[in-house]
């Protein structure tokens, strides 16, 4: 907003209040959600918020950098097994093993992700495919089993609440995963508003013109594909500890085809998409299975191909259209019409306020 203009208002408060009044309104929603649904619900909505983690990890290095990953489920699955292994042989509590997930995905991932860095379009695609489909491979390795149990795969304990609270397990994990995501979503917002997330666009936008404005492409390709690998672990690790289990054979490449589905569908260079992209996945394949027992891999593409047609942008793209319009009935036609060429733009270029 230029210096010396009026903030528009809509009803006394400012868009930025009414802003921090949805997130509020939303987070209580999260909060009081456990409370209002059966336990199995809960668990699926777990998994959504564990789904969403992971989807923004693959956002932030395809949404917002713009390289094309196919192989975060390999990813997803060194988090799962490292918190596996940390809880079932060295007894560690499974609520430190999220971060050291995270770490452990940070380091694969940089490393990966220097290589292939200087790959580009269907080049990296094809290398991020290659990660995917050889992690499942290697966990099977005999020399390995006795950490990754080999196909037998690994049970994990499920925690009990802490501290006596008067919940369940099934909503202390709900919990558990709420908090972790928060964090996470607060991070990513905050990385891709300073100086890095406007080199991170840059080098999606126009390469070239980044490296001659001196932008280390190439540091900064492999950091964001760290900091993705990061998100993905974490997403991995929670699932072991919700799900109780982990086998080589329960993460295959179609895992990864699924993040890359969320993100598209909940909306690229969105944060907010991922929580929609959560919602898809794991919904969207019961209402199939609900329409069509026969086929509902049938019903399920038939609603994939209409998200694309009739939500080209995403859920995201779709929700911010649809508040920009909104704004030009709400603050007038001078001001909305501001706002809401501000809004589209961020539509467009995925901005960290999205």
């Amino acid at each position: 907003m230029a210096p010396g203009t009026v903030a528009p208002r809509i009803g006394g408060l400012t868009l930025s209040a009414w802003r921090k009044i949805g997130l509020a309104a939303l987070l209580g929603g999260a909060i009081l959600l456990p409370f209002l649904v059966s336990d199995y619900r809960t668990f699926q909505f777990t998994l959504v918020l564990i789904w969403a983690i992971g989807i923004l990890g693959l956002n932030l290095v395809t949404g917002f950098s713009g390289q094309i990953s196919l192989g975060h489920g390999a990813f997803y699955a060194i988090g799962a097994y490292t918190a596996a292994i940390l809880t079932d042989q060295w007894q560690v509590p499974y609520y430190l093993t999220p971060p050291v997930a995270g770490v452990v995905c940070l380091v694969v991932g940089f490393l990966f992700g220097y290589p292939a860095g200087r790959l580009a379009g269907h080049y990296l695609a094809l290398a991020t495919f290659a990660l995917a489909v050889a992690v499942p491979q290697i966990l099977k390795y005999d020399p390995l089993e006795p950490w990754t149990g080999g196909v037998q795969g690994i049970f994990v304990v499920r925690p009990d609440p802490p501290f006596g609270l008067p919940i369940n397990t099934d909503q202390w994990l709900y919990f558990f995963s709420l908090a972790i995501a928060v964090i996470l979503f607060v991070a990513a917002w905050n990385l891709l508003r300073g100086r890095s997330g406007r080199a991170i666009r840059a080098i999606r936008d126009q390469q070239i013109a980044a490296k001659a404005m001196g932008v280390d492409t190439t540091l900064y390709k492999s950091l964001i594909f760290g900091v993705s690998a990061l998100y993905t672990g974490i997403a991995g690790s929670l699932s072991a500890i919700v799900i109780q289990f982990v086998a080589p054979d329960s993460f295959t490449f179609l895992d990864s085809i699924r993040f890359f589905i969320g993100m598209v569908v909940g909306g690229l260079g969105s944060i907010a998409g991922a929580l929609y992209g959560g919602i898809f996945i794991v919904f969207i394949p019961n209402v199939a299975e609900e329409i069509s027992k026969a086929a509902p891999g049938v019903i399920y593409g038939v609603i994939l191909i209409g998200f694309m047609y009739l939500l080209p942008l995403g859920v995201a793209g779709f929700v911010r259209t649809g508040l920009a319009r909104l704004m030009r009935r709400l603050i007038g036609p001078a001001a909305g019409r501001d706002k809401a060429s501000e809004l589209e733009r961020k539509q467009v270029v995925g901005g960290p306020a999205s």
